[in-house]
């Protein structure tokens, strides 16, 4: 037994390495000529040392690999998967094993353990290496484009404290980590305006607290019911003042700022779990960062989903050359996963549906006709 799982795993991690490889190089010449057109540009500055170059575009692009290989892994463990199979098939050397004593579910078996080893590559890859190449390729696109941002007003955040509550507004992340045009609107629980604060430079202190420089500050002084406005002494009053530095205690830290800034697709899965419960507590709609939560969930675990799908095709009879009409099958069997997949999330959002259902919808339903697969080729014939 210890033969016959050597001889598939070597041959199966060599073909699905050659795919992914395939893929890879395909995204990254792609990658590399849309960056083409930023050469020569810079931040506005005049130093030489700011002019985006052809050596700081393949960076970027060698920074982008983490996150493609992440999306490609399930296809490529299908496609790789489907070639060695058939190609045992076509040749006798499966009907050989057979003989051997390689059963249907131990053929199974030895194939989901191969799968769980891909889960756990791509749960890494996705949750540790991706999200931290993706940060550092914006950082460095930005150190060019002076700036990280998203629509015209950039990202808007909410948080309640203990006795007021807080909108806040981040035009920009700088390459440094710092926020730009930054606008703190506080409440009351009455829902009245208390104080606005605003000031072209924060940054991050930790996880308390904001330290705002050149900050504008103005308070409201409003009372508290209809009947004393009419008085002249008890009018509504604003103060202003600018204070050089001004601490704001907060608990918004700079991984949901990045979230509402930069793809949360690309983000951890603790990221965006963190970043859902603070969206959940101060009232703000997160569906779409649920799905994409459980999307980081399910993704990984569709690795054992292609492998039961490759598995019939080693049944099946093949005259000769035949094996490249089942390899592009695998191939658009593969594309059709990934379209589903990001189909699933955006009408899961339009139509409101519970956040796993959305996430984990494609792969049960590969799932489904992996095992439909599974009983009528293999245990049945």
């Amino acid at each position: 037994m210890r033969t016959i799982r050597r001889l598939i795993y070597g041959e199966v991690l060599t073909a699905i390495a050659l795919v992914a490889l395939g893929f890879l190089a395909l995204f990254f010449f792609f990658d590399l000529v849309d960056e083409l057109q930023y050469l020569g540009k810079n931040n506005g500055l005049s130093a030489a040392a700011d002019i985006y170059q052809i050596r700081h575009a393949l960076l970027y692009v060698a920074l982008l690999i983490p996150n493609h290989l992440y999306e490609l892994l399930p296809i490529s463990v299908l496609i790789g998967t489907i070639f060695v199979m058939a190609r045992l098939a076509q040749s006798s050397e499966y009907t050989i094993l057979r003989t051997s004593g390689l059963g249907p579910w131990r053929a199974l078996r030895l194939l989901l353990v191969l799968g769980a080893a891909f889960v756990t590559l791509s749960f890494a890859v996705g949750d540790y290496v991706a999200p931290t190449s993706e940060r550092a390729a914006q950082l460095l696109k930005a150190r060019y484009q002076s700036k990280i941002t998203v629509g015209q007003t950039g990202a808007w955040l909410k948080e309640k404290q203990p006795y007021n509550s807080y909108v806040v507004n981040v035009k920009e992340l700088t390459p440094n980590n710092e926020m730009k045009g930054v606008q703190i609107f506080e409440f009351d629980n009455k829902g009245l305006i208390v104080s606005t604060t605003q000031a072209p430079v924060a940054q991050f202190t930790g996880g308390d607290a904001w330290m705002l420089k050149q900050a504008s500050r103005a308070e409201f002084d409003v009372p508290a019911s209809p009947a004393d406005i009419s008085k002249p002494q008890n009018g509504a009053r604003v103060s202003r003042t600018t204070l050089q530095t001004f601490r704001w205690p907060t608990e918004i830290s700079a991984e949901m700022v990045s979230v509402a800034l930069l793809k949360p697709e690309r983000m951890s899965t603790l990221d965006l779990f963190n970043y859902v419960r603070h969206l959940n507590a101060n009232g703000q709609t997160a569906q779409r960062y649920e799905i994409e939560f459980w999307k980081k969930v399910f993704y990984p675990l569709s690795c054992l989903v292609m492998v039961m799908l490759a598995l019939p095709f080693a049944y099946l009879h093949f005259r000769s050359g035949g094996i490249a009409s089942y390899v592009f099958a695998g191939v658009m069997i593969g594309i059709s996963f990934f379209l589903l997949n990001n189909v699933f999330g955006y009408i899961g959002n339009l139509r409101n549906w519970q956040p796993w259902l959305a996430a984990a919808t494609p792969g049960l339903m590969y799932m489904a006709v992996s095992l439909g697969a599974f009983g009528w080729l293999v245990l049945r014939r």
